[in-house]
C-alpha cells in the first residue's frame, strides 16, 4: 500500500513530553493511537535521545496505518536539560528505568506490548522481554549490540576511551564547549562533520542534545558498562526457547552488529540490508526503510493475533 492512500488518521506528528520516572525526568516521544491494537515501547541506542527517533517514529506509526501506538524512551541524563545534575547511568540502570516506565505507564494498557530496540537498546528490550513475558508478546533488534566483536578494530579503542575518565571528562567538555557558538555555526560544523546526508531531524537533535556535557558524559560512561555486561555471552537459550517471538535486522558491515553473532539461534528471523548504516534514524531513507520492516513484522503479528 503506497503512503498516498493512507488515509488521515495514519499521517500524526509525533509529541515529545517529559514525565517522571522513578525520579528522573524522561524524554518521550509518543503517537497514540484512537484505538489502539498494540503498542510499541522503543528504546534507542547510545546516545539515547529520541529526537534522533521522530522520523522514524512517525514512519511507523504511518506504515501501521495509525492501528498501533508508539512510544520512544530516551535514556536517563541522555537529554537536553541536565536534570539529574551530574548523575552518571550504567547500562543496567537504564533498563531498570525502563522496567519502572513499564510499570508505570504501561502496567494497565489492555493491548499486548511489542519491544522495538535499536544498537544496545536491543540487547535492553531483550533483557525487558525475559523479565516482562507477561506483558510482552514480541521483540525486535535493529542493528542490534549484543556481545563483543572481537574482529572489529572500533570497538577496542571506543573501549579504551569510555575506560578512561580522564578521556571521557576532556572529549566530553571540547564537545559541550561548541554550544557556545553561534546557531548557525554550530549547525555548519554538524553538517560538515557529519555529513551531509543527514536528516534535519537529526541534524537538529545534534545541536540540541549532542552539545550537551552531561550527555556525553552519560554515554560515554554508559559504553564503558556496556563493554563490561558485553563480555558476557547473551542469553542464547532464552532466543532459542523464543525465537518465534523475536526477530532482527542486520547491516551489511556492521561491526557493531555481525550477522554470524546469531548461528548459535537457528530458525529466529533475520533480515539484512545493505542500503543504510547503523545510524539508520539519521536519515529519512533509512528511517522510512526500517519503519516499513518493523510495520511488516508487526503486521504478521496482527494477523496472527487475530486483530
Amino acid at each position: 500500500m503506497g503512503r498516498d492512500q493512507f488515509d488521515s488518521k495514519a499521517k500524526r506528528t509525533a509529541h515529545f513530553r517529559s514525565c517522571n520516572v522513578s525520579s528522573y525526568t524522561t524524554e518521550l516521544l509518543e503517537i497514540h493511537a484512537d484505538d489502539p491494537q498494540m503498542h510499541v515501547l522503543f528504546i534507542p541506542g547510545n546516545p539515547g535521545v529520541v529526537a534522533f527517533y521522530k522520523d522514524f517514529v512517525e514512519s511507523l506509526y504511518e506504515f501501521l496505518e495509525g492501528h498501533v501506538s508508539v512510544t520512544a524512551i530516551g535514556h536517563t541524563s541522555h537529554t537536553k536539560k541536565n536534570w539529574d545534575h551530574g548523575r552518571l547511568f550504567s547500562l543496567e540502570e537504564q533498563i531498570d528505568h525502563k522496567m519502572d516506565f513499564i510499570k508505570q505507564e504501561l502496567e494497565n494498557i489492555e493491548v499486548p506490548i511489542i519491544l522495538v530496540g535499536h544498537s544496545i537498546g536491543s540487547y535492553m528490550a531483550i533483557d525487558i522481554f525475559r523479565r516482562s513475558l507477561e506483558k510482552v508478546t514480541y521483540c525486535v533488534g535493529l542493528y542490534p549490540f549484543l556481545e563483543i566483536n572481537p574482529e572489529s578494530k572500533m570497538q577496542p579503542i571506543i573501549q579504551k576511551i569510555a575506560a578512561s575518565q580522564v578521556l571521557s571528562v576532556a572529549i566530553s567538555l571540547i564537545i559541550a564547549s561548541l554550544k557556545f557558538l553561534p546557531s548557525w555555526a554550530l549547525r555548519l560544523i554538524v553538517t560538515n562533520s557529519l555529513g551531509k546526508s543527514w536528516s534535519a531531524t537529526a541534524l537538529e537533535a545534534t545541536c540540541s542534545h549532542l552539545v550537551q556535557y552531561h550527555t556525553i558524559r552519560n554515554s560515554l560512561f554508559m559504553t564503558m558498562t556496556e563493554f563490561q555486561k558485553l563480555t558476557e555471552t547473551p542469553d542464547w537459550a532464552f532466543m532459542r526457547e523464543n525465537r518465534e517471538k523475536l526477530a532482527f535486522l542486520f547491516g551489511v558491515d556492521d561491526h557493531w552488529a555481525p550477522l554470524q553473532m546469531f548461528e548459535e539461534v537457528p530458525g529466529i528471523a533475520l533480515s539484512t540490508e545493505s542500503n543504510h548504516t547503523h545510524t539508520f534514524s539519521c536519515t529519512e531513507a533509512g528511517s522510512s526503510f526500517v519503519a516499513k520492516y518493523v510495520a511488516s513484522l508487526i503486521k504478521n503479528q496482527l494477523l496472527c493475533s487475530g486483530h
